[in-house]
């Protein structure tokens, strides 16, 4: 038997590369999104009554990595990265169907020359997901206090972030265009998006990701982060 699934919208989100994405979401409340729905699903009424619910569940596709195929064993970066365990007792992206569930915040529905929007906050969703559906997140239901996580029980530590004298003067002048965007990259940093299993002989590497059209260059040292430099990406 099988399936055909038909994307509903297209998220458009900061994330341009998987290295800079939140492992959770709920994690970068400054990250915002905008789900574009497709032409035939634009009739505003497809979201009638939807500014009753805080929150939303996205059902997505992780499409970038589908044609890598699936694994029924994987590296949770929660175990550092060099510890297999099953994909059904984690969160990976390379699953039998390669779908993904994420909780998010909703912002506003907006429609712009007969093209309807939702925004929404809080995503970890690389831009241009295909979103397979939308339903309302129920407090009274999906918020369970007494649930186990497991190996993820409880929430991730924190990096301190801080900028370069330039780079303070670059995300000054880039906020102009990308409001927040000191903010969305702080939250981001201090997720630590390093790889887990991380070479020991590597300290003070520099790395780079992408946020909007921007590269963010930063470092670790003595377990804070610095962000050195942000350049328009061309």
């Amino acid at each position: 038997m099988s399936l055909i699934q038909q994307p509903v919208g297209i998220i458009r989100t900061p994330y341009k590369q998987k290295f800079a994405i939140p492992r959770q979401p709920g994690l970068v409340n400054s990250a915002v999104g905008i789900i574009q729905f497709l032409p035939q699903f634009s009739d505003p009424n497809i979201l009638r009554d939807i500014e009753q619910f805080s929150h939303l569940w996205l059902i997505f596709q992780f499409h970038a990595t589908a044609e890598q195929g699936w694994s029924p064993l994987v590296r949770p970066p929660r175990l550092g990265g060099n510890q297999k365990t099953g994909v059904f007792a984690t969160r990976s992206t390379f699953r039998p169907n390669n779908m993904g569930l994420s909780v998010v915040e909703f912002i506003k529905v907006a429609q712009k020359q007969k093209k309807l929007e939702l925004h929404v906050r809080g995503m970890d969703l690389l831009d241009g997901t295909p979103i397979l559906d939308i339903k309302p997140y129920l407090p009274y239901a999906d918020a369970l206090p007494d649930a186990k996580g497991g190996f993820a029980q409880h929430t991730p530590t924190l990096m301190a972030v801080t900028f370069s004298p330039l780079a303070i003067q670059q995300v000054n002048l880039f906020e102009q265009q990308y409001p927040d965007l000191k903010a969305l990259i702080s939250q981001v940093l201090a997720q630590d998006p390093r790889p887990a299993y991380r070479p020991s002989s590597e300290p003070d590497k520099l790395y780079g990701m992408s946020l909007y059209e921007l590269n963010i260059q930063w470092r670790v040292s003595a377990g804070c982060c610095q962000v050195e430099d942000i350049q328009q990406i061309d």
